[in-house]
């Protein structure tokens, strides 16, 4: 069965490449030029992916992106014009799962989008055992079954990539896990330049959902110049 994929950018041209490329690779694409379009498609269509501009005629990308994230876990790829880290950072902290700047090579679209497939896919497999599908310790209790986290008995609004990265974390308490391989473990591609601040923000993210501090963690410990860990 295709997936089917949003491809949101009001520049014609490069929302036609996007297609082409993601078309030859089997997927079903659904092309729009505004974001009104698109949130009706959202609600309509059952999608696997989606590709946001930032810049739209009508409403922005990361408005777009925070009303997908009210209903919808399938992951956001945020498109930005503006090599600037505030727009990076403004995307992930709104729900966005990864980010690419323009000009962008294709291929590497093509490859970022099969990386957030096959994590959104590994992380929401029903092939482990069900023990292997639930972590709970210290108030924290993770379902793979159900892709939800509740803490203290309260449930967190978690982003698919926040989950991920927690559960990678949880299944290596007591032993530090480095930004290099919680990024290739998450977003399940090699390691590339500025992924670290992309680990780091979404770290922060958690750490504020989950009321926990960085300098007295509770849960997500930094081990500076080598990664993140949690105690058993």
């Amino acid at each position: 069965m295709s997936i089917n994929i949003l491809v949101v950018d009001d520049e014609q041209s490069i929302a036609n490449l996007i297609e082409v490329y993601l078309k030859n690779e089997g997927f079903t694409i659904y092309k729009f030029y505004n974001g009104q379009d698109a949130l009706r498609c959202v609600e309509s269509e059952q999608l696997g992916l989606a590709i946001l501009d930032v810049m739209l005629p009508d409403i922005d990308g990361f408005t777009l992106c925070q009303k997908i994230r009210e209903n919808h876990n399938f992951p956001v790829i945020m498109l930005t014009a503006k090599d600037e880290e505030i727009d990076k950072i403004t995307g992930l902290t709104l729900g966005a799962d990864d980010y690419i700047t323009k000009p962008f090579r294709p291929l590497e679209l093509v490859a970022r989008v099969k990386a957030q497939l096959r994590r959104f896919t590994k992380y929401n497999s029903s092939e482990l055992n069900k023990e292997e599908h639930l972590i709970a310790f210290s108030g924290l209790v993770l379902d793979l079954d159900i892709h939800e986290c509740t803490l203290n008995e309260k449930k967190l609004s978690l982003t698919p990539t926040e989950f991920s990265i927690l559960w990678v974390l949880c299944s290596n308490r007591g032993r530090v896990v480095s930004s290099e391989e919680l990024f290739h473990e998450v977003w399940g591609d090699k390691y590339f330049t500025n992924s670290n601040n992309t680990v780091m923000v979404h770290i922060r993210h958690l750490r504020e959902k989950m009321h926990d501090s960085a300098e007295h963690p509770k849960y997500i410990k930094t081990v500076w110049g080598v990664g993140y860990k949690i105690e058993k």
